[in-house]
């Protein structure tokens, strides 16, 4: 998992500003593991990071993904590699969406659409196991989390120190 891609040239001053932004419904216990992963992120305090959750991605979404030079989309996973895994995205090549399905590549492209930016992008997809209306993580899911801010924290502080540029 590497963040930055070469996006970052070596000697740019100006500080890459990281979005981590979860979504999930942290009633439908695994489902809010994205709320989670962003919790966890917010007690660093790191500077230039901002994260936020919400129940689902919308398209106002791409104006904060648009101010940030590297974005990672949090979600749970019904199904798929354990404990997470992560996906470099690409913005979608048309945009498509319901009003309650906004994917992180229509997000991506309504960004560069509407506002001229394109920031590194991945989706960090941690395996949850249960989904019903219970307001609390499982314990396989819970241990899938610690790993995943992990990770996600230790590419975060690559990022931000030039490891990655």
């Amino acid at each position: 998992m590497t963040a930055g891609s070469g996006r970052f040239e070596a000697g740019n001053a100006d500080p890459v500003r990281v979005l981590v932004l979860g979504y999930g419904n942290p009633g439908r216990q695994d489902d809010g593991l994205g709320a989670a992963a962003v919790a966890e992120i917010e007690t660093l305090n790191w500077p230039n990071v901002t994260a936020y959750d919400n129940y689902q991605l919308c398209i106002e979404d791409a104006i904060d993904v648009a101010e940030h030079d590297v974005v990672w989309f949090v979600d749970a996973s019904r199904v798929g590699a354990s404990p997470f895994a992560v996906t470099e995205l690409s913005r979608a090549t048309s945009v498509e969406f319901t009003s309650h399905l906004v994917r992180p590549e229509a997000i991506l492209a309504m960004a560069e659409q509407y506002y001229n930016s394109t920031p590194c992008a991945y989706l960090l997809a941690i395996r949850g196991y249960e989904f019903e209306f219970i307001e609390a993580l499982t314990p396989r899911a819970s241990d899938n989390l610690r790993l995943a801010v992990h990770a996600l924290a230790h590419q975060i502080h690559a990022v931000q120190s030039g490891v990655s540029r």
